[in-house]
């Protein structure tokens, strides 16, 4: 039992007991539990709102997510041209957020291997020359995921991180060796573990033994129940630690939306329901939300609610270097409210109850 006050943007004090704060208004049940806000790193739209086509979706898709939980996200673009990827950015840092908080613009590709290409059209792939990536800096994202096997692409994450821009592998063929030679050079992030990159070999590590080795990685792991496997989600969590993995939905429109065509990026896709797809079956993206990975995680033995919550807030939070994904005194009130369930009831985003 406890009691947590929110007065205006800010957590008041947290009390390890059930107080009755004067003119405070109650808003959970008995049975609810507080949890910190989610933090998304990797979402491409929601509820038929693709987040390329611009600051409209972008702000649209803010303002859903907080039913299930996310107060904060970074807008993901999949490979485009660079000119694309710009404005991107700058729909990003002007669109309007009513609900989750945007937190900056997540660029995945063009610097991506063909051979792990997965939903990105081959024609928008490109190496990492300098002037593109100068190019790309003209309007700095939060985040770039790219193949640092890729030549070129040494130098590239040495600029990028130069630029305060973060960098992810992923898209990517990377060995064990060359993966490392990519986290020496910048990286700190592995997008989505064990989907389009090679595979985990006991001989071979390839990419994803890279990233479970190495304690300067955080690791994006899409715990939808479809695209890893749930031994393997537990095999990460084993290895890496609840602090080194953030859960990432990869969500597209058609999460929160009925079965249907749906796009990402403009490439066509399907979803029955339960996964998006490329015509020809090549999952794209997900139509998971952050609540769904967040039970989903919870009920692994070994794993529990206590780290799949730590994956889905404080480690996300901590990664982009934000004072968030706690609950204690003077800390920004984003919050959610669970059910005994892990429902979504009620979210807080700076205080203000954005979803309940």
């Amino acid at each position: 039992m406890a009691t947590v006050l929110v007065d205006d943007r800010l957590i008041e004090f947290v009390l390890d007991d059930m107080v009755e704060a004067e003119s405070a208004t109650p808003l959970i049940e008995p049975g609810d539990i507080i949890v910190p806000g989610f933090i998304d790193l990797q979402v491409n739209g929601l509820a038929g709102n693709d987040a390329a086509s611009g600051r409209a979706a972008i702000t649209e898709i803010s303002r859903r997510l907080p039913l299930s939980g996310v107060t904060g996200f970074l807008p993901t673009l999949i490979s485009r041209p660079i000119g694309e990827a710009t404005a991107f950015v700058d729909a990003c840092k002007t669109a309007d957020a009513p609900g989750a908080h945007v937190l900056g613009a997540h660029i995945e590709g063009p610097f991506l291997n063909p051979k792990h290409a997965g939903a990105h059209d081959p024609r928008c792939l490109a190496l990492p020359e300098p002037a593109k990536v100068r190019a790309l800096l003209e309007l700095p994202p939060a985040l770039v995921t790219l193949a640092p096997e890729l030549p070129g692409a040494l130098d590239a994450i040495r600029e990028l991180t130069a630029a305060g821009v973060r960098v992810s592998a992923g898209h990517s063929a990377a060995t064990t060796s060359e993966a490392n030679a990519g986290f020496d050079a910048g990286i700190r992030f592995g997008t989505h573990l064990f989907n389009a990159m090679s595979p985990l070999n006991h001989r071979e590590p390839g990419l994803p033994g890279a990233l479970l080795a190495d304690e300067r990685l955080t690791i994006g792991l899409i715990a939808d129940g479809v695209h890893v496997h749930p031994s393997m989600l537990a095999l990460a969590v084993k290895a890496a630690g609840a602090g080194r993995i953030a859960l990432t939905t990869d969500q597209t429109a058609a999460a929160g939306s009925p079965p249907g065509r749906y796009v990402i990026a403009g490439r066509e896709t399907f979803s029955d329901g339960i996964s998006a797809r490329l015509a020809d079956g090549t999952l794209a993206g997900s139509v998971a939300t952050m609540d769904h990975l967040v039970r989903v995680m919870a009920a692994l033995p070994g794993v529990g609610l206590r780290q799949a919550v730590e994956m889905a807030s404080a480690t996300p939070a901590r990664f982009l270097g934000l004072d968030r994904g706690e609950i204690r005194a003077g800390a920004t009130a984003d919050l959610v409210v669970l059910t005994p369930g892990l429902r979504v009831r009620l979210t807080l985003v700076g205080g203000r109850v954005a979803h309940g």
